[in-house]
């Protein structure tokens, strides 16, 4: 996996797209998690659960299915018509929080290491990668991550992760200000 603190930068880089009468702190800090709650499923390890079953990591949660199930779930409970009247902002909500969701498990399949991604489940249980994997897979658990691994995890992350993030958001956030709508 890459780092759950990248995943969370691709989250806040990606809301620099939305307009900025949609940008609230509540829905960046809900794109976010919604970024890093994917990993919460390492617990299957400490549960005896198969890496490789539909349940274990990088499965379900990484899936297309659970990034469109929960992103509508924390889009009616918490943005639908509350905007504004306007449903497109609701949908423009619900799609920021979906590619947030979904850009976790598009991240990991791009990490040198684990069994793949589990996109399709439940419907395909079968893992993938993609073919350019420059991401170092980051170590699970804190004590390893304080190691010449993490070391590595971190700097290839500056590169593929970080800068590129910083960049999109410096070049969305120009083009606002030189497209600015009227109001």
């Amino acid at each position: 996996m890459a780092t759950i603190i990248s995943h969370g930068l691709v989250a806040l880089a990606i809301g620099a797209s939305l307009p900025s009468k949609q940008i609230t702190s509540k829905v960046i800090v809900s794109g976010i998690l919604l970024a890093m709650i994917p990993d919460a499923d390492v617990i299957s390890f400490s549960l005896d659960i198969a890496y490789e079953s539909p349940l274990g990591h990088r499965g379900l949660s990484h899936s297309i299915l659970f990034s469109v199930v929960i992103a509508w779930i924390i889009t009616r409970c918490f943005f639908w018509g509350k905007q504004s009247d306007n449903q497109s902002v609701s949908f423009s909500i619900f799609l920021y929080l979906f590619i947030c969701s979904i850009s976790h498990g598009l991240l990991d399949a791009c990490t040198s290491g684990g069994r793949g991604v589990g996109f399709f489940i439940p419907f395909i249980n079968e893992r993938y990668f993609f073919s350019w994997r420059p991401i170092l897979v980051s170590p699970i658990g804190i004590e390893n991550f304080f190691s010449s691994w993490g070391w590595a995890v971190i700097k290839s992350e500056i590169n593929y992760i970080l800068l590129p993030c910083v960049l999109y958001f410096i070049i969305m956030k120009t083009i606002s200000l030189i497209y600015k709508p009227k109001s």
